[in-house]
């Protein structure tokens, strides 16, 4: 269809709602054996065990194919799965307005992404995993990053932005929580935080002493010493890096993910665009969506695993009114 005229009425129609989330329906009864072994599990998530880290808490009931496979794939640059999703963004549009309407300066998709994500790990676990040391860990909170310019121009200094949410968060708290961060660093425009001083402090080494350094932090690293006044500002440790395409203009790019550090996915997303897209009736219609672009390390989860999580995240950036209400259950990973 040429030039399309677009009508969000016409978009509202054609919306799926048809992911399986894997919930069990409202007001399902749960066995006395459920109640013990959830209440199992919080104990463990709480209590450190020998081969714990201080970030995570080692998996020893995984099968013994993913305890195997960080053996054959060694580096995540080894085991790097790139995955599309167009997001219809019609809902979203509105209720970013609104939002902005009721008070809530910048309110963009950028939050309902990471409230998406935040919701999405409560439901699904899985996928705040990361493999140190050939072994694959259960995050023991949400950490997630983001690099930012702390002006728009071409010389201003980018900086490292570090954010911690919790699962039962809903995109209200995600909001707060992320803008309370950003301000203070973008606000804090000739200072440094500790991202930079400790980028600043590396780089300012000579080459063979930087050199030996970052091989000690490797091998800390693998072994789970590193302090955690360091992993607190590293850019490469935490549960999901982001980044923003459509704030340059152009459409997201697949980004690597690092060898150093236990990032497990990087997500990147783009412009607005609208796509012509034939509808159930058989008419072409216009559609508003954004693409993410989304790298992940294939050893934290099964492709089961690693999927339903997408449909999930998905479902709440196209539905985010959702996001308003705290989850009806936060869901721990397995031992």
């Amino acid at each position: 269809m040429d030039n399309p005229q677009f009508d969000e009425k016409v978009q509202e129609e054609y919306i799926d709602d048809t992911p399986n989330l894997n919930l069990k329906p409202e007001g399902a009864k749960i066995s006395e054996k459920e109640l013990k072994e959830q209440e199992k599990r919080k104990r463990l998530m709480k209590k450190k065990r020998f081969k714990d880290r201080k970030d995570g808490r080692l998996l020893r009931s995984l099968d013994y194919v993913q305890k195997f496979t960080p053996y054959v794939m060694r580096d995540r640059c080894d085991s790097l799965n790139m995955f599309t999703a167009s997001i219809n963004v019609t809902r979203a549009d509105k209720f970013c307005r609104e939002k902005q309407q009721s008070g809530m300066n910048y309110f963009t998709i950028l939050h309902l992404i990471l409230a998406a994500y935040t919701r999405t790990v409560a439901e699904h676990p899985a996928i705040n995993r990361f493999v140190s040391g050939r072994r694959v860990y259960a995050r023991r909170n949400i950490e997630v990053n983001m690099i930012v310019k702390k002006e728009m121009t071409k010389d201003a200094p980018e900086t490292g932005v570090k954010v911690w949410f919790d699962p039962a968060d809903t995109v209200n708290d995600v909001y707060q929580k992320f803008n309370d961060i950003v301000r203070k660093t973008v606000g804090d425009l000739g200072k440094e935080n500790g991202m930079d001083k400790a980028a600043s402090f590396l780089t300012s080494l000579p080459r063979c002493l930087m050199n030996f350094i970052m091989f000690i932090l490797r091998r800390m690293e693998y072994h789970g010493t590193l302090p955690k006044a360091l992993t607190d500002v590293s850019p490469f440790h935490g549960s999901l890096i982001i980044t923003s395409m459509g704030s340059l203009g152009i459409p997201p790019v697949y980004h690597h993910i690092y060898n150093f550090g236990n990032l497990p996915i990087f997500i990147s997303y783009g412009i607005k665009q609208i796509v012509p897209v034939i509808n159930k009736n058989g008419e072409t219609v216009p559609k508003k969506i954004i693409e993410l672009k989304i790298t992940m390390d294939e050893r934290i989860a099964s492709g089961y695993e690693l999927s339903s999580a997408f449909k999930s995240l998905k479902h709440y950036l196209e539905h985010p009114e959702l996001l308003e209400e705290p989850p009806k259950e936060v869901l721990d990973d397995i031992y």
